[in-house]
């Protein structure tokens, strides 16, 4: 693992690998929302206030959906401690930034669908961003593959994980998926004319049952029946998103029509 990535490449300062790498997402991120905001002839001068929105959104609860860890409060840190040094979650990122672009909508007075400017850049930015997770978190659960990861003595301590057997690469998995929804995203379902923003909620509710199923092999800490926290997390908003997906479905607004681009207007 390479917390510094100078330790990666063999030079320069010692900058945070993980940090490095969530910045060349975001900033990866933001080329594919311009790229597709201007290919979609949106030009309104209050998209950056949205953007903006979600990304403070999404760095506010990032943090603080991992403050409340322990049912004992004093085992938790305190709001300032939690928000400068607690846990980040990528889940509570994205309900982060849903949260700050709806509330950037009310205030600045945007009525309009923007799903399909975020699907793209989110699986993009959280693809190169997960590259980072890989390289300096626990990568995973104990494998009987050949392909596991392999940690030294060092390493394994550092990360609490075993050494000298072979992990399941499960920040790998999350590389891949975000990868192939990207291009799936980006050269296939944008073309379709799905209803506006309906992209974003399909790209979403993939991650949100492929995340479920990927942390049995994380290697997060058990809360209850087995389950991790981001489990319970996600027991709950998945049947939210079955049910919003069905009733798009049945409205048709899931029905691809090559070319059709009628609901880039549409109030949110």
């Amino acid at each position: 693992m390479f917390p510094h990535l100078n330790d990666l490449i063999g030079f320069g300062p010692p900058l945070d690998t993980h940090g490095v790498l969530v910045a060349l997402g975001l900033a990866a991120g933001g080329a594919v929302f311009w790229i597709e905001a201007r290919r979609r002839d949106v030009r309104d001068p209050r998209i950056p206030y949205l953007v903006i929105g979600a990304l403070v959104g999404a760095g506010i609860l990032a943090r603080l959906g991992t403050w409340a860890q322990h049912l004992d409060p004093s085992r938790n840190l305190d709001l300032v401690g939690q928000l400068l040094h607690g846990n980040a979650s990528i889940l509570s990122a994205l309900v982060g930034a849903w949260l700050g672009v709806h509330i950037t909508k009310r205030i600045v007075g945007y009525r309009e669908r923007t799903g399909d400017l975020f699907a793209p850049a989110v699986a993009l930015a959280l693809a190169i961003g997960r590259i980072g997770c890989f390289l300096t978190e626990r990568p995973g659960t104990p494998t009987g593959a050949g392909w596991g990861v392999v940690l030294d003595p060092e390493t394994a301590a550092r990360l609490g994980s075993p050494a000298g057997v072979g992990l399941h690469p499960s920040f790998l998995y999350e590389i891949a998926f975000h990868t192939i929804a990207f291009a799936l995203l980006w050269f296939w379902l944008r073309h379709l004319g799905l209803g506006a923003g309906e992209t974003l909620t399909l790209y979403i509710g993939a991650y949100a049952l492929f995340r479920f199923l990927v942390e049995f092999v994380r290697g997060n800490e058990t809360a209850w029946l087995g389950l991790t926290r981001p489990q319970l997390f996600l027991l709950v908003t998945l049947p939210l998103f079955a049910a919003r997906i069905v009733w798009l479905a049945r409205r048709g607004r899931l029905t691809p029509t090559r070319g059709r681009i009628i609901d880039e207007h549409q109030p949110a």
